[in-house]
């Protein structure tokens, strides 16, 4: 099938560079991107020889004098392996070395193209080198403007912070305040729980089970499997999955009943917390949604007890769930809203956004030394007033409920999809060992082995695709906004060949009895 790339959903901005129209082919293949050096790894020549190029065609001379062998994508990926930690974690199951990218494709230095349903995690809203990124970047770079200045007032930097607040919902942007972080997420999550502590004058933090907001100390604290004595875990509404046995509606009042009770029981163990912090689409948690009405009662429940709600809009945010700000979705405005990924314009930047009520800190309290990257705020306001303006956040909603559609007809004739679920471009397929589910079980077990065949299926195929949830069950698909309806039919029937081909290749487990226990699964992206 013939795929569109990078043609954008809607037409381009007026003032954004034409967007070329050549198609990749049905391998995903882009005409007009150099092949030069693809089909020199093919003669075994140049710096795509492979393993074969050591100490012959594939030597090249480094800045020192002294050469360097091997650098084939084979020889680049042994010495990754070699030289980096082993805490990386995509590298482990994507081995591929990206030498080019354009939209919704990625070129390997092995000449291979593949269609990235990844997007950096959920970072390229517009997927990989859109135009208007591209012209905004490059305007700075031409201008002589500082690229590092701190935290000091630039123009680049109030036209970031005005694009911002244009997107924000109407209230809190009426009496916002913006702090500027360290150039991850993570970082911005720990300047909100410093800040509700701050303004609060209290310690304790709800947060959820299933949660990710990073891995830095205090954000990992408030994720799922890190036990922190401040932090009180709140079960999480997961109609698949529910805690409470029920799903549902039911299972999301029981979730509600539950928070109220620790809350306001004075033998419960819990004092009234400096905050509370939720996504509102669990991502690393297996693509959860959080339903609309228990957005609202916890909304309820906190501004009740004049606690700040926090919400992690990290990965959900700039669209991706079919609304600007997932948050939108059930009207909730929060008193703290994190963001990062997406309003960098793939770029790392991260901020805090919250109630001027909140603002209690000293000067200094929160600071970082790169909370002023000048080219990530020109690409973020680019990318923000480009999803604006096309409407890509209403896109996203209904290409992604197309989508999802079609996912669940396939799950019909595949035992082994246990459940489709997610919101817009957000979307999450969990895979299960139907044999293997005893008489007790209200949903199969999960089958992390099954999902990490299908990835690797999904490569072997050219569709990059990640893994989530709490067994790495969860495939998850994060394509751009920009992703159009032949994209969409590309990157569906990579999925079903694969998943086919993974099940043609299962072995059976023998009886639930001697069901193993799931790998833990590796974590998920910082933020």
């Amino acid at each position: 099938m013939a795929v569109t790339e990078p043609a954008p959903a809607v037409p381009a901005e007026p003032h954004a560079p034409p967007t070329p129209t050549t198609a990749p082919n049905e391998a995903g293949e882009t005409p007009g991107i150099p092949q030069e050096g693809a089909r020199r790894e093919e003669r075994g020549e140049g710096s795509g020889g492979g393993e074969g190029s050591e100490g012959g065609a594939g030597a090249r001379s480094a800045p020192s004098g002294r050469t360097v062998r091997g650098t084939g994508y084979e020889s680049i990926l042994r010495r990754q392996s070699l030289r980096e930690s082993a805490a990386r974690t995509y590298a482990r199951s994507l081995p591929i070395v990206p030498v080019r990218a354009r939209g919704l494709t990625i070129e390997g230095a092995d000449g291979r193209r593949y269609l990235d349903c990844l997007s950096g995690a959920g970072t390229l809203a517009l997927g990989h080198n859109h135009p208007v990124v591209l012209e905004a970047i490059k305007k700075v770079l031409d201008s002589g403007a500082p690229l590092h200045v701190l935290d000091l007032a630039t123009p680049v930097k109030d036209a970031f912070t005005s694009e911002l607040f244009a997107t924000l919902p109407g209230e809190l942007a009426d009496d916002a305040r913006v702090q500027f972080c360290g150039p991850a997420g993570t970082d911005a999550v720990e300047a909100a729980l410093k800040l509700v502590r701050t303004a609060t004058g209290r310690d304790g933090l709800l947060a959820f089970t299933g949660a990710y907001h990073g891995m830095t100390a205090g954000a990992l604290a408030a994720s799922g499997g890190a036990p922190d004595v401040r932090v009180t875990r709140l079960p999480y509404p997961h109609a698949y999955r529910c805690p409470f046995g029920t799903g549902g509606e039911r299972g999301a009042e029981l979730t509600a009943r539950w928070t109220e009770s620790l809350l306001d029981d004075p033998k419960s163990g819990v004092t009234t917390p400096a905050g509370m912090i939720v996504e509102a689409v669990q991502g690393e948690g297996g693509v959860i949604p959080a339903p609309d009405d228990w957005m609202r009662r916890m909304r309820r429940i906190t501004a009740d007890r004049a606690i700040p709600l926090v919400v992690d809009e990290v990965q959900t945010g700039v669209g991706r769930t079919g609304a600007f700000w997932a948050v939108e979705h059930s009207g909730v405005v929060p008193d703290v809203m994190v963001l990062s990924k997406a309003i960098g314009g793939s770029l790392p930047l991260a901020v805090v956004v919250y109630r001027s009520s909140l603002d209690a800190w000293e000067p200094g309290a929160h600071a970082g030394t790169f909370r002023g990257n000048q080219l990530a705020m020109a690409a973020g306001t680019a990318t923000l007033a480009y999803v604006r303006e096309n409407k890509l956040a209403e896109r996203a909603g209904t290409l992604g409920a197309r989508i999802l559609g079609q996912l669940q007809g396939l799950g019909a004739a595949h035992p082994c999809v246990g459940d489709v679920r997610g919101r817009g471009l957000m979307i999450g397929i969990e895979l299960v060992d139907p044999d293997a589910a005893g008489p007790e079980d209200t949903a199969p077990p999960a089958a992390p082995a099954l999902a990490l065949a299908v990835q690797q299926e999904c490569l072997a195929r050219g569709l990059i695709v990640e893994l989530g949830g709490r067994h790495s069950a969860v495939v998850r698909l994060l394509p751009p906004l920009t992703l159009t309806d032949e994209q969409a039919t590309a990157v569906l029937d990579r999925f079903a060949d694969a998943l086919a081909a993974a099940e043609r290749a299962r072995v059976p487990r023998p009886s639930p009895s001697r069901r193993a226990p799931a790998p833990v699964p590796a974590p998920g992206p910082s933020h």
